[in-house]
Parts: C-alpha cells; structure tokens; sequence
C-alpha cells in the first residue's frame, strides 16, 4: 500500500467528471486499499478517486472514531437512487480544501447503489453523517466541490487561502 498526493484547489483535475469502472479487480482493490490508507494518513473520513488523480468512480470511506474499530468502506459507481425531501445543513470539509470548513444543505437521507470491494451490488439507504458524506464524495465524482455550494467571494476566500497554504 501506498500513500498518494492528495490534489488541492484550484487543481483542474478535480473539476474532471470521473468515469465509470468497468470491473472490480485486484488493480482497481489496490488503488482502493492506497486511497484508504491515504484519507487514513490525511487524516479524513472520505476520498474520491479524482481527489488522487484518478478518474474513477470509486470511493473509500470511514465514519469510525478516532477511538473506535476501523470501519472501511468501499464504493465502485455509487449512483443515488433517491433522496427524501428533508434538508439538513451541515459543517464541511474536504482534503482537497484543506483548512476550509463551512455550512453545506443536503438532503437528510439517500437511497444508493454501488458495488462493493468485491464487485458485489449493494442497495441501502444512508442518513446522518454517512448520507452527508456520501453525497460530498459522489460530488467529486461529477467535478463539484463542497466550495461550489457557497458564495463566489466565500469559494474565491478559500481557493486564496488554499493556495497560500499549499505554498508554504
């Protein structure tokens, strides 16, 4: 396994609509098990293929606490099915804006399809945290980034920001 750059703003990559994986494979479960261990090390709870460079519709995810049992999960070409009509806004952050944080409305709850680690389809409704994150890292997937839901002068702020930190 291996530790991956992380892209940041403004990188034009992360506006790539990613693809969709034709099959779950030892390549693909390796780059998987390299984006895990890469939100592990950032430290975070998602990460979009695209987020590394890669333009795939996969993502890895872990909702466990820092003090809690590891809890990876896995998604190949995750589609939302539905979405009920109850909004909640939420504080984001994302890798790719690191240091950058504000309020994001969502829906509460998503139905969504995916294929698992193994290839497997999997069907099941997500609420709470793990519906708000899933739906922040499928937005990577269609080239959208949290910043995109705010204001023009909050997104500017933050690329600006971005890039004064990734300078050093």
């Amino acid at each position: 396994m291996a530790i991956l750059p992380i892209l940041t703003v403004p990188n034009p990559v992360l506006k790539q609509v990613s693809k969709p994986v034709e099959v779950v494979d030892d390549a693909l479960r390796a780059l998987m098990d390299d984006m895990l261990e890469t939100m592990y090390d950032a430290p975070g709870i998602g990460l979009a293929a695209i987020q590394v460079g890669v333009a795939k519709q996969v993502i890895v995810m872990d909702l466990a606490r820092e003090n809690e049992e590891k809890e990876p999960r896995f998604f190949v070409n995750p589609q939302i099915l539905s979405s009920n009509d109850e909004r909640v806004e939420g504080e984001e952050g994302c890798l790719s804006v690191p240091d950058v944080f504000d309020i994001v409305e969502r829906p509460s709850k998503v139905r969504l399809r995916y294929l698992d680690y193994n290839g497997v389809q999997v069907e099941e409704e997500a609420e709470g945290l793990y519906a708000v994150c899933i739906q922040h890292e499928m937005d990577h997937l269609k080239g959208v980034l949290f910043i995109d839901y705010l204001s023009r002068l909050k997104r500017d702020r933050a690329v600006t920001r971005v890039k004064k930190l990734v300078r050093g």
